[in-house]
């Protein structure tokens, strides 16, 4: 019973996402789905537009302080700031899914390390591909 209680007083981001979030968080998957598995289209110009694709996702992020587009358009929406304080998922957004998919608490340091070498790897599978 206590479990519930404590259970139900947190709950996850998830479970709190009105219908402009939840669609901003799917948008979200798809596009890091797409992050993922992108280096596997086997035509050639669609792996041409992934090489192109993530390192203008990484530039984006880091001239964007570690928060996504995506997150910002978002915030606009509600507040009409490119930046809001009370959204927790503003340049958070993979950390609070590692957090509350799968339990794994990353400082954001190890969370900006992680996507960095993960899409400088993603990225090398694309190139490899392409030149293949």
């Amino acid at each position: 019973m206590a479990d519930e209680k404590a259970g139900a007083q947190t709950g996850s981001a998830q479970s709190r996402r009105d219908l402009l979030g939840n669609f901003c968080f799917w948008l979200h998957f798809a596009v890091m789905i797409y992050i993922l598995g992108g280096w596997s289209i086997p035509l050639r110009p669609a792996l041409a537009f992934y090489l192109a694709f993530l390192p203008a996702v990484a530039v984006q992020w880091w001239f964007n302080k570690n928060s996504c587009i995506l997150n910002n358009i978002e915030s606009k929406l509600r507040s009409g700031s490119w930046r809001d304080q009370s959204n927790g998922e503003e340049g958070a957004w993979l950390q609070t899914l590692l957090g509350d998919w799968l339990g794994i608490e990353l400082t954001a340091f190890q969370v900006e390390c992680l996507t960095y070498a993960v899409l400088a790897l993603l990225w090398g599978l694309g190139f490899w591909r392409l030149s293949g």
